[in-house]
């Protein structure tokens, strides 16, 4: 039954990958169904979206089966579908999270695991306290790089106090770089939601 039910969601959502693609957007669909061991984990998902930042860091570092499937689909709007399905142990877990949903920051963060033990869940995040996947990796602070939802967000900044808090993808990434003085470049890029927002500020001031 748990094979025939996540073989029916996965062709579904495949389906609805080809004949709805959505709204023009931007930072959709990205870091989904990495890191997983066993089988049948991290399928059909972030797929068929529109708008901008919807659809990412799903389906990541589940361990078992039949985990971390169908999430993240058909959403519209902003920050929408992020984050669900990951760190997941044993049969059947985190499945169908975090679709069609519309308007902002809905669906997000549902049907994970529990924390590893540097508090992120998901895959190849660094910090603390990530969901999703490639978050926090690469900040020269510990102050840097933390609570992000989705993918590839807070990543590569200088300084302290970047890159926090963003649901998405591609937010709050390489600020507070090249600076001369530790006054400089500090509290840049947090609490982004959407798709390629707060990037690249503070950066080579004396």
């Amino acid at each position: 039954m748990r094979i025939a039910y996540i073989a029916t969601a996965a062709l579904l959502a495949a389906n609805l990958a080809l004949v709805n693609p959505g709204a023009a957007g931007t930072g959709n669909g990205n870091g989904n169904g990495n890191g997983n061991v066993g089988a049948a984990n991290g399928n059909a998902n972030g797929n068929a979206n529109g708008g901008g930042g919807n659809g990412n860091g799903n389906g990541n570092g589940n361990h078992g089966a039949f985990s971390g499937n169908v999430n993240g689909n058909v959403n519209s709007g902003i920050a929408n579908g992020n984050g669900n399905g990951n760190g997941n142990w044993g049969l059947a877990n985190g499945n169908a999270n975090g679709n069609a949903n519309t308007g902002v920051a809905n669906g997000n963060a549902n049907g994970n695991g529990p924390p590893d033990s540097n508090g992120n869940v998901g895959f190849g995040n660094g910090g603390t306290g990530n969901i999703g996947a490639f978050n926090g990796r690469g900040n020269s602070s510990g102050t840097s790089g933390n609570g992000n939802v989705g993918a590839l967000n807070g990543n590569g900044n200088g300084g302290t106090f970047n890159g926090n808090g963003n649901i998405g993808s591609f937010n709050g990434n390489f600020n507070g770089r090249g600076n001369s003085s530790p006054t400089s470049g500090n509290f840049n890029g947090n609490g982004n939601w959407g798709a390629l927002n707060g990037n690249g500020n503070g950066n080579n001031n004396q």
